[in-house]
């Protein structure tokens, strides 16, 4: 008898590797500027080749991460000590911001294991779900109400909310099969994705790019400007909750579904709940968990016995993890599972070392002033400039099948800039905050909820991509205006 071993899949797409080899090679043999050293334009050229292998899709983002720390190491681009050189390759893994969204995602995974997501999905459906319009704001509360505590946009809007949001359409006989979606389950389906780039954009811990926004600002303003989890919130808050009330109406005017009072919907949820029984006491634990987290995030401690009462968003998160793991609502097998945490850690420690170094070499600084030099030049004053900055960091989405990808290649040296244009600061840098969660919005591989909705089939591809784009024109003028706005009375400028 003879035997055969199993062929190995390889991780490799050759085609994407040999193009995102190309790029880099061609920036790396392009003619240097005089400003840049050797050692920043290769630098450039390993981290332009990364980003286009990223896109590409060459490999998984945490293996491509991984070769990327090899060859920054390898390379001696960051020192001509070895020793130095991976150390520098390593150096963000120390960073808690890394740890906070690493961890975070760990502790979400408590909403899923516990049942406790769902239920609150129901409970809000139970409590507004007579109408249509009104299933829409409990799949968007249910939305905001799990956002900060689930780093995975991906999870919350995917995993959590739409396995309800099937149901029901469903319950209607509203779905692709049928070719019924336009009775409720196209609706139903955009309020479910279109309340997820909100939410990310309301709270650090929302989405997994965000604390990578938040190092970047903090690079760029030389650490003048480092948002805490409270500053972040509160900035967000306003601008936030009014998108969020207007989304289901927006959606609603651009295709109102056909069936518009659904009392079976209240009646379902409450089967569910029903069905579902009373509060677990795993699920008491993840609240008080849930609860914990957002009283310390928030500092409200600190706020009413002292400062001797701060403690750290990544020490809080790691309090939360512990706690869960000690009560056993979460095992140490379920943390080791939880590959979405794991991969996080990998390819953001990855990334934002390469955008520090980019930093540290001049790559930045360069660039930065390459593109002031253009504006100038054009004759746009700061509001111009900084408003041409936003859309163009915006709307080059449509170019990106990742919100960490897109970021990492763009926001540092947006953020230098626009500062330099002499942009208030604090307003400039959250509108660019914003807007990495607005671009979203845009297409049906904008960010990991994307696919898993669309691919459900309830809206067409011209559909997805015209409420993308309208979606997108109505939150950057809310936080334009509702924003600015509410940053002045905050005295942010």
């Amino acid at each position: 008898m003879s035997s055969t071993s199993p062929v190995t899949q390889s991780d490799l797409h050759i085609k994407p590797a040999l193009v995102a080899i190309a790029v880099g090679l061609l920036i790396w043999f392009l003619p240097q500027p005089a400003e840049v050293s050797n050692q920043g334009w290769m630098m450039l050229a390993i981290f332009i080749g990364t980003i286009a292998a990223i896109i590409g899709k060459a490999m998984p983002i945490g293996a491509l991460s991984i070769l990327a720390i090899a060859l920054v190491a390898a390379t001696g681009v960051t020192s001509d000590n070895p020793s130095t050189s991976i150390s520098n390759a390593l150096s963000s893994f120390s960073s808690p911001l890394i740890w906070l969204i690493a961890v975070a995602v760990m502790i979400s995974r408590g909403l899923i294991n516990t049942g406790l997501g769902g239920r609150i999905g129901y409970y809000f459906i139970s409590i507004f779900g007579r109408k249509t319009l009104g299933i829409g704001y409990g799949l968007a509360l249910s939305e905001l109400v799990i956002a900060p505590v689930t780093p995975s946009n991906t999870a919350r809007g995917g995993a959590i909310i739409h396995p309800i949001m099937q149901s029901i359409a469903n319950s209607f006989k509203s779905g692709p099969e049928q070719n019924t979606s336009h009775l409720i389950g196209k609706y139903l389906a955009l309020v479910n994705y279109h309340s997820n780039p909100i939410t990310s954009a309301m709270f650090i811990t929302a989405t997994a790019p965000n604390p990578l926004t938040v190092q970047l600002i903090a690079q760029a303003t030389g650490a003048d400007i480092q948002l805490s989890w409270t500053t972040w919130m509160l900035a967000m808050l306003l601008p936030g909750l009014i998108a969020l009330a207007l989304m289901p109406l927006v959606i609603y005017w651009l295709y109102p579904p056909q069936i518009k009072t659904t009392p079976d919907a209240s009646r379902f949820a409450k089967q569910q709940l029903k069905e579902l029984g009373p509060i677990q006491k795993d699920e008491k634990i993840m609240m008080s968990v849930f609860g914990l987290l957002l009283l310390l995030w928030a500092d409200i401690p600190a706020l009413f016995f002292g400062d001797f009462l701060t403690i750290n968003a990544t020490t809080t998160a790691f309090i939360g993890l512990t706690v869960l793991l000690l009560t056993g609502v979460l095992t140490w097998q379920d943390v080791l599972k939880e590959r979405n945490a794991w991969d996080t850690l990998v390819w953001f420690g990855a990334l934002v070392m390469m955008a520090s170094q980019l930093n540290k070499l001049g790559v930045i600084d360069w660039f930065s002033h390459s593109m002031q030099n253009i504006i100038a030049t054009a004759g746009m004053g700061w509001p111009a400039g900084a408003a041409l900055l936003v859309l163009v960091f915006l709307y080059s989405h449509y170019f990106f099948a990742s919100t960490t990808a897109h970021i990492t290649a763009m926001m540092g040296a947006f953020l230098v800039v626009g500062l330099s244009l002499g942009a208030p600061p604090m307003p400039f840098v959250l509108m660019m905050a914003a807007s990495s969660s607005i671009m979203m919005t845009l297409t049906h591989y904008a960010t990991g909820t994307s696919p898993v909705i669309f691919n459900s089939g309830y809206v067409t591809l011209g559909e997805w991509w015209k409420v993308g784009f309208v979606m997108s024109v109505v939150n950057l003028t809310i936080w334009v205006i509702v924003g600015g706005a509410w940053w002045k009375l905050l005295g942010y400028w």
